[in-house]
């Protein structure tokens, strides 16, 4: 079946061009500014408008001596070694309550336009949360071995408890592949100990210079110390209601509505890694 976008937008109804516009904003806010967004797999089955989506996991191919097949007369099958189903069972909304006088002065859509930077954070934070907290919980912590202290240490043996992985599915991890993700403090050391870390494009954006090859994130919304995994580890499909606004009834204020569901599941658990702190 087609693969879904990143972000499954659902209009319900029609809405303003000022209310859609903002609608527009809190959507490319969150494809620019979630860390979940950046990573996660978007290679889903399914429509996530039914309520769940599923991502496929193929083992590795086998490399036989030539004329095998022949021989048998048959190639092997593909084998689907992991099979994840994603529910989309968690429900949001961001509700808010505008008073008839401030309407009449502003309007809603403008009142709502200025709202959306703030909606689009709100809902920013709780999608990085619930994608990280998933992937903690599948991940598995790694022990430092005797002697790597240092930070420059600590994270390359966090890249190779990625790199070195091999099973049926995983046969070795290039580093292009491979994404750290640091608690702030793990983060700030890390930058102390590189010359320019960060550089600024010419969009005054700042991005995060690769360490040995792995890209890396500062993230404000992970519990451990570093988590360490590829990209599309995880999934994590979004469904977004555009915004409504209804009157409140026996009140003179408005609704301004907002709804949202996703889902989050881990698609590789064998290659997500995690360090609870840094040597003492």
């Amino acid at each position: 079946m087609a693969r879904t976008d990143a972000l499954n937008i659902v209009t319900s109804g029609t809405t303003k061009d000022k209310l859609a516009e903002s609608y527009g904003k809190v959507i490319e806010s969150i494809q620019k500014g979630a860390i979940s967004e950046k990573i996660k797999n978007t290679d889903y089955s399914g429509d996530p408008t039914t309520g769940s989506v599923e991502v496929n996991r193929f083992d590795n191919a086998s490399s036989e001596d030539y004329g095998t097949a022949r021989a048998a007369g048959k190639g092997d099958a593909v084998a689907n070694g992991g099979k994840v189903t994603i529910n989309l069972n968690t429900d949001k909304e961001i509700v808010e309550e505008i008073e008839e006088k401030d309407v009449r002065t502003f309007g809603v859509a403008d009142i709502i336009a200025r709202r959306a930077d703030n909606h689009a954070k709100r809902m920013i934070a709780t999608l990085d949360r619930a994608y990280f907290s998933a992937l903690e919980a599948a991940g598995t912590a790694v022990t430092l071995p005797s002697g790597v202290t240092t930070i420059e240490d600590v994270v390359e043996t966090m890249i190779q408890s990625i790199e070195t992985v091999s099973n049926d599915h995983v046969d070795g991890v290039d580093r292009e592949l491979i994404v750290l993700t640091l608690s702030p403090a793990v983060y700030g050391k890390l930058r102390n100990h590189i010359d320019k870390v960060m550089v600024t494009n010419d969009a005054g954006e700042e991005e995060i210079a690769m360490f040995h090859g792995v890209r890396v994130f500062s993230n404000t919304r992970q519990t451990k110390a570093i988590i360490a995994t590829v990209f599309g580890s995880a999934g994590q499909p979004v469904l977004v209601n555009e915004y409504a606004d209804e009157k409140v009834p026996l009140s003179n204020s408005h609704a301004v509505e907002l709804f949202y569901s996703f889902g989050t599941g881990v698609v590789t658990p064998d290659l997500v890694k995690t360090l609870a702190a840094l040597p003492a």
